[in-house]
């Protein structure tokens, strides 16, 4: 197609500088949604999930470790977890490297929420990457996961769920 004096490809290789931003934003959207679906009926919704994901999987060394890792302010956090507490998904017991601190740590009922929602949460991520091979699922995870590492690293206190509040 020819557009002023350029002629423009409509494959998808030809990406323009921004496209980029285009791209990952529908990818985050449409993950999402399904995560939503996925997760609904989990003490704590989405957040929750992450939470007790990170202290079965992470086991951060206490509650500020956890929300560092996660992005959440400890504020925010503390309501959190009053609430998976309540529901008693997690509880809190002092630090062990410092009795001040609080570390966060799975129920038995926690373990087994974990173990149904991650079933639910592959099977929405499958349904996400269906259209692409095997092989370009597992290079898409890995080079996904590394950008989010090296972005972590120049970001640390970056919040994920924030992202999804500025998107075009």
């Amino acid at each position: 197609m020819a557009v002023g004096n350029k002629t423009l490809d409509a494959t998808p290789n030809s990406a323009a500088p921004g496209d980029l931003g285009w791209h990952l934003g529908m990818v985050l959207r449409g993950y999402q949604s399904r995560f939503e679906d996925a997760v609904e009926g989990m003490p704590g919704g989405i957040r929750g999930y992450q939470v007790l994901s990170a202290v079965i999987h992470r086991d951060p060394a206490n509650q500020q470790a956890l929300g560092a890792h996660l992005g959440i302010d400890r504020t925010v956090l503390t309501y959190l977890l009053d609430s998976l507490e309540k529901d008693g998904v997690v509880e809190r017991v002092p630090a062990p490297s410092d009795r001040r601190a609080r570390k966060v740590l799975a129920t038995d009922h926690g373990r087994e929420l974990l173990v149904k929602y991650e079933e639910r949460v592959a099977s929405a991520e499958s349904a996400l990457l269906a259209g692409l091979e095997p092989a370009e699922e597992s290079t898409l995870i890995d080079l996904i996961g590394r950008l989010a590492m090296d972005v972590h690293r120049a970001q640390p206190g970056s919040n994920p769920c924030e992202a999804m509040d500025h998107l075009p």
